[in-house]
This record gives structure tokens, sequence and C-alpha cells, in this order.
């Protein structure tokens, strides 16, 4: 249970994450809202995809 819930987090974060990630959002008018709240979580989130450092040049967690 707990697995699939970070999975669901996980692409949470992507839909969320994704104009500023260079991936066409078509819903990015609302989900820019969210940016704040997930900004916590990025570092844990890029460290779960196997990523050394943050995707997102405008956010250096490392």
């Amino acid at each position: 249970m707990a697995r699939a819930q970070r999975d669901e987090d996980d692409l949470f974060m992507v839909i969320v994450l994704a104009e500023a990630l260079g991936v066409p959002n078509p819903v990015s008018y609302h989900t820019v809202e969210l940016l704040p709240v997930v900004y916590d979580e990025v570092h844990d989130w890029h460290r779960r995809m196997g990523m050394d450092r943050s995707p997102l040049e405008h956010v250096s967690c490392c």
C-alpha cells in the first residue's frame, strides 16, 4: 500500500511539474497553483526517479 501511494505521489509530481520539465501540459493553468506545495518534495522525488540533481533549473535543492 505504501509503494502504491508513493507511485501515485510520483505521478502527481510529474503532472504538476510537467510544464517545467518541458512536457506540454494542457492543464498547466490549474497545476501552476500547486507548484509552491510540491517544491518541498522535489528533492525526494528526483532522487527516487534516479536523478542526481534536480531537473528544474529554478529549483536547486542539492
